[in-house]
């Protein structure tokens, strides 16, 4: 346990699309102690106490009221991220006020889920970096997403799949409408859609879940879902 020390910090970053990742309302915590990292449950089955994603940053807006706190909405071929960053999130923040929508951007951030007044549970992310990043990079992480996502459905009903077993407890969703989602993603590429057509070694190339990677362009229109949380 000699790596202790890295390992509240740097919990793997997951990869998911923002259709996924905003059905991914349920959080939990591995421990009791006071300072276990908290993590999203992904519908695929899988936890995440960090997510890596990349796309087009469509808009941004200070929504602070005494100080700077910036809301970031970031679209995917799927749907719509948003972050926000304060001042606990400077360097976020920071490149959120200075980069001009339409920006291609990757971004490692915490998931973070808001309850509304009416009850209904949004997901965000609290960005712990913003690179701004190009059309290759966004085609990359979409190739490599969509690996991860046809992974985890494949490996859904394994036994012992524990994280498969929450997510049918938690949510009544089929993990079989994140897989199309993904293959769906895949169309706008010109080579990457043949090499996941075939399930059985979709996850052979993907690279680890947890670094870096690209951003994508789609539009979606829809007015924020996302609420406004507390900074």
């Amino acid at each position: 346990m000699s790596q202790n020390q890295s390992t509240p910090s740097r919990e793997v970053a997951r990869r998911a699309f923002a259709s996924e990742f905003n059905d991914a309302g349920y959080t939990f915590t591995e421990s009791d102690d006071e300072r276990a990292p908290v993590y999203a449950l992904l519908p695929t089955g899988e936890s995440s106490n960090r997510v890596f994603f990349v796309g087009t940053l469509t808009e941004k807006e200070d929504v602070g009221d005494d100080s700077e706190y910036w809301r970031g909405r970031i679209v995917d071929p799927t749907g719509t991220f948003f972050v926000y960053a304060g001042q606990y999130q400077p360097e976020a923040a920071s490149k959120l006020r200075d980069l001009e929508p339409p920006a291609y951007v990757a971004v490692v951030g915490k998931p973070r889920t808001y309850e509304t007044d009416d009850g209904t549970v949004r997901v965000s992310v609290r960005p712990e970096s913003i690179t701004e990043t190009d059309a290759a990079t966004r085609d990359r992480w979409v190739a490599e997403t969509a690996r991860r996502t046809v992974e985890r459905v494949a490996a859904f009903d394994d036994e012992g799949n524990e994280y498969a077993r929450m997510a049918r407890e938690e949510y009544d969703l089929d993990p079989e409408t994140y897989k199309a989602a993904a293959l769906s993603a895949l169309e706008d590429l010109d080579e990457s859609g043949d090499e996941l057509a075939g399930d059985s070694d979709a996850g052979d190339a993907a690279a680890p879940d947890a670094d870096e990677s690209g951003p994508d362009s789609a539009v979606s229109d829809e007015t924020d879902p996302a609420g406004t949380p507390e900074p």
